[in-house]
């Protein structure tokens, strides 16, 4: 049985009586099979699963898709539903912004000005800033994001950090359609050549893990994706490609390392990202 709850009070009336650990799934909806894998996790994780879908109008800039964005709530609840999701938050602004646009938000650092950052100033106050209310709100001891998104694990691990936040944070693997392409909500925007396009963001990680894999060094690694981008790109406009630490840090050596994509196909803005490993330098 899946409560839906849509008021603070009516959350915090259901959390009372929980025992065990509560996991935290935060999503803005318009689920799809890489929201499922997420909310698998909590499941095998956690004693209660709580879902939050929230379309947070603080991460969206003025010129961005915040009304265009797909709502698809009935759909939603199915999934959450067949996922063993115990409750699902879905408040609206008002509730999660009750004396309106917050004066005081998280301020993510320098990381929060890089890449996605860059490209959507302002976007990542927004994101840890309801991250940290839905933790105030709910109290997970888990709280699960996706890969796919990795700046944002990346920032969301650093403020549980930098904040002391008693809650363990849970990276969950990209989930793929079976061309590659990262499953994203925004890909129900893509239509016909835009949909094949895409498939540039993809191809360019794919060449630049093998060239990795083949123990390239790191500029050759970046030169790999790019020739992928540039041969593949189906009228796809790069935005920005990468490669970093796992804290995604510039200039990384040997070890673990993240390349990230960014990109326009039409109208739709799409990331992508994929970690690796780095051969270590030969004299």
């Amino acid at each position: 049985m899946t409560d839906v709850l849509r008021t603070r009070a009516e959350l915090a009336a259901a959390l009372g009586p929980a025992t065990g650990r509560v996991g935290l799934v935060m999503t803005m909806g318009a689920l799809h099979a890489g929201h499922e894998a997420l909310l698998v996790a909590a499941r095998e994780r956690a004693d209660l699963v709580v879902a939050t879908i929230f379309v947070n109008p603080l991460q969206f800039g003025p010129n961005e898709d915040l009304d265009r964005y797909p709502r698809t709530f009935e759909a939603d609840l199915k999934i959450c539903r067949a996922a063993g999701v115990d409750l699902v938050y879905a408040p609206g602004p008002a509730e999660v912004y009750p004396a309106g646009d917050p004066l005081v938000r998280v301020d993510p650092g320098p990381l929060g000005a890089q890449l996605e950052g860059a490209s959507r100033p302002g976007f990542f106050h927004g994101v840890l800033t309801v991250v940290l209310k839905m933790f105030n709100l709910v109290s997970p001891d888990y709280a699960f994001f996706g890969e796919k998104d990795y700046q944002q694990l990346a920032l969301v691990r650093r403020m549980v950090r930098d904040l002391d936040l008693d809650v363990e944070i849970v990276g969950v693997p990209t989930v793929r359609e079976p061309d590659g392409l990262a499953l994203s909500s925004r890909n129900r925007y893509l239509a016909g050549l835009e949909r094949q396009g895409a498939l540039a963001l993809s191809t360019a990680l794919r060449a630049g893990a093998d060239a990795a894999t083949r123990g390239l060094d790191p500029a050759a690694v970046l030169a790999a994706a790019q020739r992928a981008f540039d041969a593949d790109q189906g009228g796809a406009r790069l935005d920005y490609l990468v490669l970093t630490d796992p804290e995604l840090r510039p200039d990384p050596v040997a070890g673990p390392a993240r390349l990230l994509v960014a990109g326009w196909v039409g109208d739709t803005r799409l990331i992508d990202n994929i970690g690796l490993r780095l051969a270590a330098a030969t004299s």
